[in-house]
């Protein structure tokens, strides 16, 4: 009885069940090209006339058809939880019946002539199992025809002229199979050339192409003109006059209620309160008499856009009254700017989320969007933020207060040189910032940091980001210093070093290369790799002059150590869409972060504030914020709220790899597992770490080629995402699988045992954060 039950179970989730008598469930089809020569790219060709066949069968997984279980108990209902299943998760049964395979046959003999198979012959074979049925479809062909000769237009016109002009870049090859979808290509890649000489009437169905196949399995190609062109799109035009609005309104009257003036050979209506002439055109790439190129029309729409002050151009092209010249027809060019408003203020209220500190902060942000009349945007920030401590750091509070001013120049500002990227369709910036940050940890210190410098960003390419800055300017200074934290100063030489009053002297380079923007791409790939060279310049003034080095043996200036070191980050992301459909939530993210740190010459620790840590909602969530490495190390108290301090780097390695996927409607799921730890270039005695056997391994938190691996930290979970799109909130929940040190034991000073399981570290970590964590 029980193996009856099964049966009838097998057949429900199988949906053979739910077929109407004399009916066939439709399974699918199969796909086979049979030819007594080789086929080129045979798999792209079939999965060509795969594409063909309808209708799609229903979705199954191993055989089994929940679908259609679901669709059968809504059948014949109006309302309830069968109905509202059966349209959330029902699929109606697709039936042999509803199969035209006389159309399918018709369409792939259809794509075989498209790829240069004049002769194919389709035919189809349906396989009948039980309740259900299959076809399939085989196409059999002879050899595909070769394009033997290309022949481009022979007449002397000036638009015959123009299209023999871009033979040499054709995408039709002598040899090549004919093939439909290349001579498409082709005519809309003559189109792109002939708009980029002029020819801004003309349009890609003007050509077309004479086949002669009468051959053995060869072809000639006969590019032409259709003789129906328009006279207008058979001439090149040269542009008229360039007028600029920079303060368009859908309501606007331009030609009557505002006076134009000339500035560069433009006609423009000025708005000198918000904008200097210069500013605009030196954004704007067409020019009046000059000819018509399309992409010099694209990139200054892309320029102005980037200015960051209007949300809206266009351009506007009209036949100019004025008669040909020379066979040139004549365009006047119209560029309508709508602005947004100059001046914004924007106040954003934030609850900080950690493992380490939680608590509110407030972000306040003025923004002027021309503070100097050149489309120059001007920030100035102003935050707060008061938190607790959590865990171990329970009872601690950190106030921080801060202010910065950011002023984004849209061009480089290089003297003597004038440098504009005139081929990138992206606004270079020159920036400039200058900050200050006040930090109170209670019981602790507090902490001042001032920051000042200046840079350039630049893209060539939609994806290509660089930013260079030549001076970073930093200066960190500790003070009222509480007593328990001298005393760990002075217990701890290496963080006595890293919280050193000092000048940070840096300069970096940054390089991103990202296919995010490129919505359309199942595969997305995500690139960042920067270094932060500091002191170098410093240094070498300092001891090529013979300046005096103090106590420690390090040089100074203006009375204060300086750092020195070497920094590199590098990070790899790549997505991975499950489905063909763009607009799927199912994907895998894999991250890689790599950072290394080289302290040198004037000094032997990185800054505090340019350390790695690693753990927490962003990292591997297992652990808490700054709860791993460096190496095996872990503080002999884990209550010790000091010991926050200690577990920070010179090196960090970090893997993560995520499957998000669709729930419901602003709901996804995800499941992830992280890995990764810190680790010192030079080992501390003050932070030991030790063997299975509870020995000291002499590694103390460095790292070691030949132990890393065995080393890492590994963590898998599950979360829980609301995306609203412009907001997304996160819940995970993470179990630590490996801990770093799970090989090592030691006795605390009490002479307790201390091993993993009372570290303190729970079985499983929750995390809340805003925003994916990569």
């Amino acid at each position: 009885m029980a193996g009856g039950f099964f049966v009838l179970l097998l057949a429900g989730c199988s949906g053979t069940k739910f077929i109407p008598e004399g009916s066939k469930l439709y399974t699918g089809s199969t796909v086979a090209i049979k030819s007594e020569s080789a086929i080129p790219n045979e798999s792209v060709l079939t999965t060509e006339l795969e594409s063909v066949i309808t209708p799609k069968p229903n979705s199954s997984i191993l055989g089994l058809r929940p679908k259609l279980y679901f669709w059968h108990m809504g059948e014949g209902k109006t309302k309830g939880l069968g109905k509202w299943l059966a349209d959330k998760y029902g699929e109606e049964p697709v039936l042999l019946s509803a199969v035209d395979t006389n159309n399918v046959k018709g369409l792939m003999t259809n794509r075989l002539y498209n790829n240069g198979y004049f002769k194919p012959a389709v035919s189809s074979k349906v396989k009948v199992k039980d309740n259900t049925a299959s076809i399939d479809y085989v196409a059999a062909v002879g050899k595909p025809y070769l394009i033997k000769e290309i022949h481009f237009p022979d007449r002397d016109t000036l638009i015959d002229r123009a299209i023999r002009a871009t033979e040499p870049n054709s995408l039709l090859k002598v040899g090549d199979p004919y093939n439909l979808q290349t001579m498409i290509n082709e005519r809309v890649r003559i189109d792109a050339a002939l708009k980029n000489q002029g020819y801004y009437y003309f349009n890609p169905d003007y050509i077309l192409f004479q086949v002669d196949s009468t051959l053995d399995n060869e072809a000639n190609v006969y590019l032409k003109i259709k003789g129906t062109i328009p006279p207008q799109a058979a001439k090149p035009y040269v542009l008229n006059r360039v007028t600029l609005d920079t303060d368009y309104t859908l309501s606007d009257t331009t030609e009557g209620a505002k006076e134009p003036v000339m500035f560069r050979g433009y006609r423009y209506f000025p708005d000198e309160k918000v904008f200097k002439a210069k500013a605009i055109t030196n954004a704007t790439f067409i020019y009046p008499d000059s000819i018509y190129r399309r992409r010099r029309s694209d990139q200054t729409l892309s320029r102005l856009m980037s200015l960051g002050t209007f949300k809206f151009v266009d351009i506007r092209y009209r036949a100019a009254n004025q008669p040909d010249s020379g066979g040139y027809g004549h365009l006047n060019s119209l560029v309508r700017m709508t602005q947004v408003p100059k001046k914004s203020l924007r106040a954003e209220v934030q609850m900080n989320v950690s493992n380490i500190f939680t608590g509110p902060g407030i972000v306040l942000q003025f923004r002027n969007r021309s503070a100097l009349r050149g489309a120059e945007q001007l920030l100035i920030n102003a935050r707060a933020s008061f938190e607790t401590g959590n865990g171990i750091q329970s009872g601690v509070t950190s106030t921080t207060i801060g202010v910065d001013g950011q002023l984004l120049v849209p061009r480089l500002i290089t003297p003597p040189f004038d440098i504009r990227l005139r081929n990138s369709d992206f606004q270079p910036r020159t920036f400039f910032n200058a900050g200050y940050k006040y930090v109170l940890r209670t019981n602790f210190f507090q902490q001042d940091v001032f920051n000042l410098g200046y840079g350039y960003s630049w893209k060539t390419k939609v994806t290509n980001e660089q930013q260079l800055q030549p001076i970073n300017v930093e200066y960190l200074r500790l003070a009222n210093t509480d007593a328990a934290f001298d005393s760990l100063l002075r217990e701890r030489p290496f963080l006595a070093n890293s919280f050193r009053q000092q000048f940070v002297l840096g300069s970096s380079y940054t390089y991103t290369y990202n296919q995010q923007v490129l919505e359309q791409r199942r595969n997305q790939i995500y690139f960042s790799g920067g270094v932060e060279l500091a002191g170098n310049l410093a240094y070498l003034l300092q001891s090529t002059k013979g300046a005096p080095q103090n106590e420690q043996g390090n040089y100074e200036l203006f009375g204060q150590e300086f750092s020195q070191y070497t920094k590199v980050n590098l990070e790899f992301r790549d997505y991975f869409r499950v489905s063909p459909d763009a607009t799927s939530g199912n994907r895998f993210a894999t991250r890689l972060l790599i950072g290394v740190g080289v302290p040198y010459k004037n000094s032997n620790v990185l800054p505090y504030l340019k350390q790695y840590g690693i753990g927490g909602p962003n990292s591997v969530r297992a652990f808490a914020a700054r709860g791993i490495g460096p190496g095996t190390y872990r503080s002999q108290d884990p209550e010790d709220v000091t010991s926050f301090y200690d577990q920070v780097g010179d090196m960090r390695l970090e893997a993560n790899i995520e499957y998000r996927h669709d729930l419901f409607p602003y709901v996804k799921g995800a499941l992830f597992v992280d890995a990764g730890n810190i680790w010192l270039i030079n080992a501390d005695a003050d932070r030991p770490t030790f063997d299975a056997n509870g020995q000291p391994d002499g590694k103390n938190g460095q790292f070691k080629f030949n132990s890393f691996f065995r080393e890492l930290a590994v963590g898998a979970g599950a979360g829980i995402r609301i995306d609203v799109q412009f907001f997304v909130i996160r819940f995970d929940a993470a179990y630590p699988l490996i801990y770093p040190f799970e090989n090592s034991a030691f006795q605390t000073p009490n002479g307790d045992d201390y091993n993993k399981l009372d570290s303190g570290f729970k079985a499983v970590r929750l995390n809340i954060g805003i925003g994916y964590p990569f």
